[in-house]
């Protein structure tokens, strides 16, 4: 399954292997067996890959009997606890994936409890204690899933362009009207502030909204940025009362 997690690239492995190569390995992979004497890598692409590079034939692995549920937790979980350089969207997939698995396993999202008063297990709320972040956190992350692949690119790799904030919003809307911001962001030099998308999303209304009204109000957004920067600045007054104390202390200095 894909699970969201992008490889070590070529210099990152590259110096991998050779810390491999120099200290050995801490840690075995965790493979399935699958058919044939073969297995299936739940955890550890980057460590088997960095064996390779340094010219490694075999790698010391622990050999567990998983389903594709379990194999898909195990996944996600290890890289999770032992990554920290995944991106937001990385993350994003990551807890969507666990939370799909989750709940197929008999999970609800919901904290109610049923007519006998069983509890009704959140499968947002286990993974979060599991990993020590919040629900909202959690919350957040799989929200950003939504954007189409186009600005979840942009939001790794440019974050200047498109940051958090902007992009949270940008999720509510559906892949079409979506498209319109990337269009936005391709614009040399600009840079989206939360307040533009706020004034779009008021004047376009998510989930959908067609593309023309979007770009009125994206250029109606920027000519109130402009003449907010245009504007003198306000005349600063100050309340005497509240600052005698201080002027009186000044005078018998």
């Amino acid at each position: 399954a894909d699970i969201g997690f992008h490889p070590y690239p070529p210099s990152k492995l590259k110096a991998f292997s050779e810390q491999l190569d120099h200290d050995g390995l801490f840690e075995r992979v965790i493979v399935r067996p699958i058919t044939d004497g073969c297995y299936e890598i739940l955890a550890g692409h980057n460590r088997t890959n960095a064996g390779k590079l340094a010219g490694w034939e075999t790698i010391p692995c622990e050999i567990v009997e998983a389903d594709d549920e379990r194999a898909i937790t195990i996944a996600i979980a290890t890289n999770l606890m032992r990554r920290q350089d995944l991106t937001i969207m990385e993350r994003g997939r990551a807890y969507k994936t666990l939370l799909d698995a989750k709940n197929q396993q008999g999970f609800r999202s919901d904290k109610a409890t049923s007519g006998d008063s069983r509890q009704k297990y959140s499968a947002r709320q286990i993974v979060a204690e599991f990993f020590g972040v919040t629900e909202y956190e959690i919350r957040k992350a799989v929200k950003l899933t939504q954007l189409i692949p186009e600005l979840a690119l942009i939001l790794e790799q440019e974050t200047k362009k498109l940051n958090l904030a902007c992009a949270e919003l940008i999720a509510d809307y559906d892949a079409p009207s979506q498209a319109a911001f990337i269009e936005m962001c391709k614009i040399e030099g600009y840079q989206f502030n939360k307040a533009t998308i706020k004034h779009i999303t008021t004047q376009c209304p998510p989930p959908s909204a067609g593309r023309q009204a979007m770009f009125a109000a994206w250029r109606e957004a920027r000519s109130i940025a402009e003449q907010h920067e245009k504007a003198p600045p306000k005349k600063i007054s100050f309340d005497r009362r509240k600052f005698a104390p201080y002027l009186s202390g000044l005078n018998d200095d």
